[in-house]
């Protein structure tokens, strides 16, 4: 292995370490991953952010969708290593102006997403930014409403990725980049 190579996986392990499990939060039987302890090491929350960005470098990049509430802190600091804008995506009746709306499915009920209706101009490209991808729905939902406002999703991408709950198939067929698999 090249040292550039240990390197890089000498950072991963750090990064993954960073990353809190904490058993029965919030409901008995989740096994929640906390993120806090990453975000307090101002060294490994560059990295990520660094390594969140690269892969969109040169993609033409307009406007990063960043998912409330996580996905703001990784969503602004992408945005401007990519000189591009940042939408805001938020559970409804928080946006102050007009806002298109998507409803989708959860596992158990539905929820709803929003955005301001005059963010995306025509032929935005959207790179949608979250901390973590799980089921998917939330990520699929964002999707729509970027293309709903006619925006062109260029791809997703999330802080890690909870494999177990099979969220990249909600994502079929997008481009979709996670830094760390759990």
């Amino acid at each position: 292995m090249t040292s550039t190579g240990t390197q890089d996986l000498v950072v991963e392990q750090r990064l993954r370490a960073a990353i809190r499990a904490v058993p029965d939060f919030p409901k008995p039987g989740i096994l929640f991953r906390d993120i806090t302890p990453l975000l307090a090491d101002h060294e490994l929350l560059a990295r990520a952010i660094r390594d969140m960005t690269a892969p969109f470098d040169g993609a033409g990049v307009t406007h990063v969708a960043a998912i409330e509430s996580r996905g703001f802190v990784f969503g602004a600091p992408i945005a401007l290593a990519l000189s591009a804008g940042l939408v805001l995506i938020r559970k409804p009746g928080k946006l102050p102006s007009r806002t298109t709306r998507v409803d989708y499915a959860l596992e158990y009920g539905s929820d709803s997403l929003e955005m301001h209706a005059d963010c995306l101009p025509p032929a935005a490209r959207v790179l949608v930014v979250d901390d973590v991808l799980a089921t998917g729905g939330t990520a699929a939902a964002t999707c729509r409403l970027v293309e709903q406002g006619g925006g062109m999703v260029v791809a997703c991408t999330f802080l890690l990725e909870l494999d177990a709950l099979r969220g990249r198939e909600r994502l079929e067929g997008r481009r979709t980049t996670s830094l760390l698999h759990f």
